[in-house]
């Protein structure tokens, strides 16, 4: 018990670093990724205008047609490259990305580098955490 209210207080902080600096520092819009233990979403959000310019998930129902699990990391690296694609569509090409409280580690770091592939500006690709 203690260790999970250890974790979960590394992780809140984490959280409003992380995002806060996202939204102090830069002028562009965000990309902001939701995980849960089955499914991955991520959306393109304008915070000066406050819409919502672009988003992907694996709730969608192409994806769930064409693929069985939406909680790994092929799954992520698909719904990065959808969200790509989409904010490119929209006239987005540089985002700052907001990871929450997320480790930059598997899923998340597959979906990064996956929307950095397909053509969005994320920033440079980092082999360390």
């Amino acid at each position: 018990m203690r260790k999970q209210l250890r974790l979960n207080k590394q992780r809140t902080s984490r959280k409003f670093r992380v995002s806060n600096a996202v939204k102090r520092y830069s002028t562009r819009a965000r990309l902001c990724v939701f995980r849960s233990s089955r499914h991955i979403s991520a959306q393109v959000i304008d915070d000066l205008a406050g819409k919502t310019l672009a988003s992907a998930s694996t709730y969608e129902k192409d994806f769930r047609s064409s693929n069985k699990n939406g909680g790994n990391v092929e799954a992520a690296s698909i719904v990065g490259k959808l969200v790509a694609e989409r904010a490119l569509a929209a006239g987005v090409t540089s985002v700052a990305f907001d990871r929450k409280g997320y480790k930059y580690h598997g899923r998340v770091r597959a979906l990064a580098d996956a929307a950095r592939d397909a053509g969005l500006d994320i920033g440079a690709k980092s082999d360390a955490e």
